[in-house]
């Protein structure tokens, strides 16, 4: 558990430097140290609560949120997180569909790094009920496999040019935190994982320090395109990972 607990803790660094909570990580990370399968959703969504609180508040007091763009996304996404939450998959069809998610998530933060460069870009306004249409489909994976779905919401909004890209960084944070606390609500209504839930504090504890040292980073010493870049290797490595695992 210790050594888990330290990946956690850098897995937390690393994401909420970028405004992400990690979800998709930690969930590869349980899988490698054959955590239950039933219970690391749960973990994963609760880590990504912690994680992104904190960024969440910072990003709201520094004036960096825009809750019209937010809002519709979130009548799509917090039903199905829910929805997506009470649902029971099989491990093996968790861990494709687990690949896939990191496979498309890190190319996309590959593909439009530059995105996190602060410059002056022509916002476009999004259409009400497409938005609503991407916040369901990523509830419905987020609540299924246990990430917050900033990851693939962040990209999207960069590419589609919707706001400033401090304020898509909020939006995301704001996004992983509320479809996560769908999500584990969902989760919950499983047997056995609130009686097992507790027994993994040294994970929460890891990615509360490690999300308050990313927040850190965020903030005071890195560009958002250099640890955007970061992220993305790190969730392709991961992808690359468990693609081995499960196909060779």
């Amino acid at each position: 558990m210790f050594i888990l607990s330290i990946l956690f803790l850098i897995t937390a660094i690393l994401y909420s430097s970028v405004g992400f909570g990690g979800g998709s990580t930690y969930l590869a990370l349980l899988l490698i140290w054959d955590i239950p399968y039933y219970i690391f959703p749960v973990i994963a969504l609760f880590c990504n609560i912690i994680v992104v609180t904190g960024n969440s508040f910072n990003y709201i007091k520094a004036g960096n949120h825009n809750l019209k763009l937010l809002t519709p996304f979130l009548i799509g996404s917090i039903p199905l997180a829910y929805l997506g939450g009470t649902l029971e998959i099989n491990k093996e069809i968790f861990e494709i569909i687990l690949f896939l998610v990191l496979s498309v998530a890190g190319a996309l933060l590959l593909i439009n790094n530059k995105a996190y460069e602060e410059k002056e870009v022509i916002i476009n306004k999004l259409n009400y009920l497409t938005s609503i249409f991407i916040g369901g489909i990523l509830g419905i994976i987020s609540g299924i496999v246990g990430i917050g779905g900033g990851i693939f919401l962040s990209p999207i909004l960069f590419l589609l040019k919707a706001d400033k890209p401090k304020n898509i960084v909020t939006t995301a944070s704001l996004f992983i935190l509320i479809n996560s606390i769908s999500g584990i609500f969902g989760q919950l209504t499983k047997e056995n994982v609130l009686n097992e839930f507790i027994f993994y504090w040294p994970l929460f504890l890891a990615v509360l320090v490690g999300g308050q040292v990313g927040n850190y980073l965020n903030l005071k010493s890195f560009s958002n395109r250099v640890l955007a870049l970061i992220t993305s290797f790190l969730v392709i490595f991961v992808a690359f990972r468990m693609g081995f695992r499960i196909f060779v």
